[in-house]
C-alpha cells in the first residue's frame, strides 16, 4: 500500500499544509522565504534562491511545505532516499521566453546567463533535489490530461515497482503549486496519512481551488 502522507500547497497569496491543517496568507515571495527559513520550513538558506525562476521557487516552498506537513526534517548533510518527480503544463516555457527576450534586447549577442540555466523543464526538481538533500531520482514528466492524478499514479506505481521508497510529486505552475509525499507503509512513521487511491481521485478537478478543497475534505 502507498501511503500521502503530506500535501503542501502553494499560490501568490496563500500556502498551506493540508494534513496537518496549516492554512496563512503571505505577501509575497520575498517575505515568504524569510519567514519559512525563521520557521524552519527552510532548515538552512537555499543557494541562490533570489535567481530561480518563478517555478523553482514554487518547486521548493510546495516541496517544504510538504516535508513539513510528513514530518520528514532534512539537512545540508545527510542525504535521503527521496525521489522528485515533477509534471506541469507549460514545462519551462517562461523562462525560455524570458531569456530569449533577454538575448533580442541585448541585441542578439548575448543573453543573461542565470536565466539561461531555468530553460530546461527539469531544473526546477534539481534545485529542490539539491536543496533538500535527495538522493532518489529526478523526473520531469509530461502527461495529455489528467495531469495530477497522472502524475500521482506514476509515482505510485514507481514506489510499488522497488525503484525508490518515498517520493516527492510536485506540479509547479507560475501560480500555483501542489507537493505530495508518496511512501511505502514500511516507511511511514506515526502519523496521519491518507491512502494513495483516495488523493489521485480527489486531484481529478478541472481547478486549482476545487482541488484543494476536496483534498481538504480527506484530510
Amino acid at each position: 500500500m502507498i501511503a500521502v502522507t503530506g500535501i503542501g500547497w502553494l499560490t501568490r497569496k496563500g500556502y498551506g499544509c493540508l494534513i496537518s491543517k496549516v492554512n496563512e496568507t503571505h505577501e509575497g515571495f520575498e517575505t515568504l522565504y524569510s519567514y519559512f527559513k525563521h520557521k524552519s520550513y527552510f532548515s538552512c538558506p537555499v543557494k541562490n534562491f533570489s535567481r530561480f525562476d518563478t517555478i523553482s521557487k514554487m518547486t521548493c516552498f510546495s516541496a517544504a511545505l510538504a516535508l513539513k506537513d510528513a514530518s520528514i526534517s532534512y539537512s545540508v548533510k545527510h542525504k535521503q532516499d527521496i525521489g522528485i518527480f515533477g509534471a506541469n503544463e507549460a514545462g519551462c516555457l517562461e523562462s525560455n521566453m524570458n531569456y530569449f527576450q533577454d538575448y533580442i534586447e541585448s541585441g542578439r549577442i548575448l543573453a543573461r546567463g542565470n536565466l539561461f540555466i531555468y530553460t530546461l523543464p527539469s531544473i526546477p526538481m534539481a534545485e529542490a533535489s539539491i536543496h533538500f538533500g535527495l538522493s532518489g531520482p529526478l523526473l520531469h514528466l509530461f502527461f495529455n490530461e489528467k495531469r495530477i492524478p497522472s502524475l500521482l499514479s506514476f509515482a505510485g506505481k514507481s514506489i510499488t515497482e522497488g525503484e525508490i521508497p518515498s517520493i516527492l510529486a510536485v506540479s509547479a505552475e507560475e501560480n500555483n503549486a501542489l507537493c505530495f509525499v508518496l511512501q511505502t507503509e514500511d516507511a511511514v512513521s506515526a502519523g496521519k496519512s491518507l491512502s494513495l487511491e483516495s488523493v489521485i481521485v480527489a486531484a481529478d478537478k478541472s481547478n486549482f481551488s476545487e482541488i484543494i478543497t476536496a483534498l481538504t475534505g480527506l484530510a
